[in-house]
């Protein structure tokens, strides 16, 4: 073949009597394939029956064996391999004398056969990096370069690139472009087999250091956070394994949307949240007005918190005198006093200093038995530690905080919250987070989702969050400063990846700068990337999009797709919904999925129009099938999800719809890059002027 045959022409695909390069791979596949289910085999035969101590155990290993077969699941219509590195010497013999090349096929997953050979090698091994890294201009050692493409889980392709052969010119791979704009249907696949050299320096960084992503639509930025956390556990599985990784999404349906990505790569243990998961310490069931939510969204609160928990702690007034036998130990006021102060300047956790509070009275009890001759020791300490009169003391001078008891009474209290916002809020900031009618009790208490990342904030400042080895933070432009520092004390030993677009941001406190974001998340060092490459949104459509820009986020630099197909893109007046349905037959014409975005308010009236004209669809977060490829989908869900072609509603009340035009103009930008392949738009208003 030459470095790229064109997928539509029979060079190369073409193998009637069965002997050619293309029926070798079919039989490589096949031989790969059984080798799988071979080792699947092995594992489902383990017999544990004399290798467990108690019954404990053997249900955690009969939980680890599941877990491995799962992950050995020969997924249907998921290709093994995707492609095939031929190396010019063998790998780390680069230039040795007499070195012989090696032949890898890079998949999903190692597969390797009775002897322990390796059929195909996992794309996150060392060896497989070239797959993504290598050029003409910098070939890696490698010598052939192949990609294969399939067709319903049969091979029938593949296209070849001889990076060290000076005689071929470079030319644009077509499996990649079609695997690209391969039609969608259903929750996100990976993009194991199209990812490009610089996400693949995202998704290798080390685990040790944060990464922020700043990425356009389509640039893959969720697709490489997702790859990161899978190269991640790959190469530091037993330390992951202790730790544990978290991915957080914006809402249900996004998480619903990209949960298949992971078990397709292997990875089965990934936990996944939205933020108001991570913080439900109570029941939400009240709702916040933008001014509210952005001031309890906003850093100073954590000092209110902070100001508002340690008001608890008194100074001692009277002595401690312990009980023992005959003899009664008196600790002054004074001292008892200095022990206080001393907790409050190790600056360690509230409930922590409490608990180590009744041990360091006892010490002062037990220094005095020591100078009157007695040798007490640690029994003794611990006894007077639990001492009725010492427990007492500790319970008046540090006494034990609810978290949410301690928010209640800041958001009913306007005296309590005046003492500890003072020099942090204003009057007028104080009446908006006031409640109008206090609450009686927690459980009667209208909570908002602001409250909770509160209520989270004044539990960490008791007690320390459990910290997690690395945790994904996807669309976290529309993250507070509160809700950034919930997700950072969940990571606070470990790294981040975070992703996200500025121009994206919809949310009264949208985040301003990255620099900020991660100041507010606690990982300051982090690298800042920025992906502008598209490769999902048709170059038509993101320039239409694009004009946008300007107005929300004026900085950025617009993404450049890389799509050789410009995609369907149209505007078009209409009459009203008869127009609309007659749009989504249109598309529903088309081979893949197709997304009707309209203002929230707009959701209820399309969705009766559709039932009635008989066109089935669903709702964001449910999954589409070949029968139904429709999903109805209202503005302030669209948010990372993406469609083959989308039908876009009456973008004007998109913007009118939001509480000011850029917050409008940010939501509209987010709907008009959704489209994978097409994207048309309807209205009978005036499109916004931005767009025209």
């Amino acid at each position: 073949m030459s470095a790229s045959t064109p997928v539509d022409e029979p060079v190369g695909f073409s193998d009637p009597a069965g002997d050619g390069p293309l029926a070798r791979e079919r039989s490589h596949l096949a031989a790969s394939r059984s080798a799988l289910r071979a080792m699947r085999e092995d594992v489902e035969a383990l017999d544990i029956t004399d290798v467990t101590a108690n019954w404990v155990n053997a249900a955690a290993l009969h939980h680890q064996i599941e877990e491995r077969v799962k992950a050995l699941a020969d997924l249907s219509g998921t290709p093994l391999f995707f492609g095939r590195l031929d190396y010019l010497h063998a790998p780390g013999a680069e230039g040795a004398e007499g070195a012989e090349g090696e032949r890898f096929y890079i998949g999903r997953r190692h597969v390797h056969d009775a002897d322990g050979d390796p059929m195909v090698i996992d794309w996150r091994a060392p060896v497989s990096q070239p797959f993504y890294r290598a050029s003409r201009k910098e070939p890696l050692d490698i010598a052939l370069r192949r990609r294969f493409g399939y067709t319903g889980g049969d091979l029938t392709a593949y296209e070849d690139e001889r990076l060290c052969d000076p005689s071929e010119a470079a030319t644009t791979s077509r499996l990649l472009q079609r695997e690209i704009e391969r039609p969608r249907v259903g929750p996100m696949r990976d993009i194991v087999a199209t990812i490009q050299p610089e996400q693949d320096e995202i998704v290798r960084a080390g685990l040790s250091g944060s990464v922020c992503v700043q990425g356009g639509p389509g640039t893959g930025k969720t697709a490489v956070g997702l790859h990161r956390v899978a190269y991640l556990l790959y190469a530091h599985r037993e330390r992951l394994a202790r730790t544990g990784t978290l991915v957080v999404g914006p809402n249900r349906s996004f998480l619903h949307y990209i949960e298949q990505v992971l078990p397709a790569l292997g990875e089965l243990t990934v936990a996944q949240a939205t933020v108001d998961d991570l913080v439900a310490h109570v029941e939400v069931r009240g709702t916040d007005g933008a001014t509210a939510a952005v001031i309890k969204g906003d850093a100073r609160m954590a000092q209110v918190l902070r100001r508002a928990l340690y008001s608890h702690v008194t100074m001692p007034t009277e002595p401690v005198t312990v009980v023992r036998g005959s003899r009664r130990w008196r600790v002054p006021a004074y001292e008892l006093e200095e022990l206080v102060q001393q907790l409050l300047d190790r600056d360690i956790r509230y409930g922590a200093a409490r608990d180590a509070l009744p041990q360091r009275v006892a010490h002062a009890v037990l220094v005095r038995m020591e100078r009157a001759g007695e040798a007490p020791d640690d029994r003794v300490q611990d006894a007077v530690a639990r001492n009725a009169a010492v427990k007492a003391a500790v319970k008046a001078v540090w006494p034990a905080v609810d978290p949410a008891k301690l928010v209640l009474r800041l958001l009913g209290d306007p005296e309590f919250l005046a003492a500890h916002a003072e020099g942090l809020l204003d009057e007028r900031e104080q009446r908006e987070i006031l409640w109008a009618k206090p609450a009686r009790s927690v459980k009667s208490a209208a909570w908002s989702a602001a409250d909770t990342v509160l209520i989270d904030e004044a539990t960490d400042l008791i007690r320390r969050t459990h910290s997690l080895g690395h945790v994904v933070l996807d669309e976290a432009q529309d993250l507070s400063p509160m809700q950034y520092r919930a997700v950072g004390r969940r990571c606070t030993t470990g790294s981040a990846t975070v992703l996200g677009d500025l121009a994206q941001g919809t949310t009264p406190w949208a985040t301003r700068s990255w620099e900020e974001a991660l100041l507010h998340l606690g990982k300051q060092e982090a690298v800042v990337e920025e992906l502008t490459a598209g490769f999902r949104v048709p170059a038509d459509v993101i320039r239409y999009a694009s004009r946008l820009l300007p107005h929300i986020a004026p900085g950025l630099a617009p993404v450049a797709s890389i799509r050789e197909n410009p995609g369907h893109f149209e505007v078009r007046g209409s009459r009203g919904t008869d127009d609309v349905l007659s749009a989504c037959r249109e598309l529903l014409g088309n081979e893949g999925s197709v997304g009707l975005i309209a203002a929230d308010s707009r959701v209820p009236e399309l969705a009766e129009a559709l039932t009635a004209a008989g066109i089935t669809y669903v709702a964001p977060g449910e999954e589409t099938t070949r029968a139904t490829r429709l999903t109805l989908v209202p503005a302030s869900l669209a948010k990372g999800l993406e469609y083959d072609y989308v039908l876009l509603h009456e973008p004007g009340e998109i913007v009118d719809a939001e509480p000011d035009e850029r917050t409008g103009l940010r939501r509209l930008y987010v709907t008009l890059t959704r489209a994978v392949s097409g994207l048309t738009i309807t209205h009978t208003t005036d499109l916004p002027p931005q767009l025209t």
